[in-house]
């Protein structure tokens, strides 16, 4: 019985670099040992890239209909894109946007359909990707859109895993975006995948502060007294080890972090520059959706692509995390089958078998 998870890999935008970190991962014969590959994308493309790759095995794709007629044991490809396709490495182009809508919409519409068990997605170019049927800042809202859940994204690595709790959203609009009530629901979401998603059973959580030295009791911003440190408080009483706030300067600084299973930060740049700092080769992974989604943890690249010089690593990472969560997901939903229905024991006293409710017998 073939037990390899399909795991799909949408293009992104065809004039970066997420051809060539494709490319290099899949011309190591051992993934797909591991699982089935389904590229959705242009197989122009793929040829043009792979000639500047010459110190990797080419990649031989079997090119398929669709995720369901994709052969074990190979590299597939499905076409998403017209022949005459104009490739433009390093120069972004609605055509390359388009492209990398194409590829994506395909990806999805299996997923959602159960032919492929997770996504791995490329970069986009967020500007180029717009169009009247595309109008989404980027891979999380569109994810939000198409599937079930509400998105937390986590970069994630073997070092630190730090949530959003509000993604693409001008700086100067962040206070306003926050409430006590999102600062709970993304604790309980991280919470909710360290476990599920990762296998940590009672998760650490750090909450990081909005303003400069945590508000420094209000002289630098009220945000922490009043939306953020109530919000940990109110975790804390549903059980989840919520901590903080934090002043997000000291805390990388001084290592804190490492004390940490998760860190939610308040905006984007927040936990992105110090985990892209601290952190090679990290994971986008889309928690808290019904389907697995990850991606590398960097852009199109446009300055080196077509050069050849693409880290892949981070790419990689992708697939094996995808790979990873996809089976902890499946583990946790069969330990968690037909729970034992809890009883409360009074003090000082055992339960017997006649205190139990009577149970209907069954033939």
């Amino acid at each position: 019985m073939n037990n390899r998870l399909k795991i799909g890999i949408s293009q992104g935008d065809i004039n970066g670099v997420g051809w060539e970190v494709i490319l290099k991962i899949l011309s190591d014969n051992r993934i797909t040992e591991l699982c089935t590959p389904v590229v959705y994308g242009s197989a122009k493309a793929a040829a043009y890239y792979e000639r500047s790759l010459k110190e990797y095995e080419p990649v031989k794709f079997v090119v398929v209909d669709g995720a369901e007629s994709a052969e074990s044991g190979r590299c597939n490809l499905v076409e998403c894109c017209d022949d005459n396709i104009s490739i433009t490495p390093g120069k972004p182009s609605k055509a390359g946007g388009e492209a990398a809508a194409a590829a994506l919409r395909r990806a999805i519409a299996e997923l959602k359909a159960g032919r492929i068990d997770a996504l791995v997605t490329a970069p986009i170019d967020k500007e180029m990707i717009q169009s009247e049927e595309f109008n989404y800042t980027g891979h999380t809202e569109f994810l939000a859109a198409e599937l079930d859940g509400k998105p937390l994204m986590i970069m994630a690595s073997d070092i630190m895993r730090v949530g959003l709790v509000t993604i693409h959203v001008p700086v100067s609009k962040v206070a306003e975006h926050l409430s006590k009530e999102l600062i709970v629901e993304r604790i309980e979401q991280m919470n909710a995948s360290m476990i599920q998603d990762y296998g940590v059973v009672r998760p650490r959580i750090a909450v990081l502060a909005l303003n400069p030295h945590a508000g420094d009791g209000g002289l630098l911003g009220s945000e922490e007294a009043e939306i953020i440190k109530p919000a940990i408080v109110e975790a804390f009483k549903k059980e989840i080890l919520a901590f903080g706030p934090f002043a997000a300067d000291g805390f990388f600084a001084s290592g804190q972090f490492k004390n940490y299973d998760a860190i939610l930060a308040m905006y984007h740049d927040q936990g992105l520059t110090p985990f892209k700092t601290l952190t090679p080769d990290g994971v986008n992974f889309s928690a808290s959706l019904d389907a697995v989604r990850t991606s590398p943890d960097h852009g199109v690249a446009y300055d080196i692509a077509g050069k050849g010089i693409a880290d892949e690593q981070s790419m990689r990472n992708a697939l094996y995390m995808a790979m990873d969560i996809v089976r902890r997901r499946r583990e946790w939903q069969e330990w968690n089958k037909n729970p034992l229905e809890h009883f409360e024991r009074e003090k000082g006293r055992d339960i017997s078998i006649k205190d139990l409710p009577e149970q209907e017998q069954r033939d």
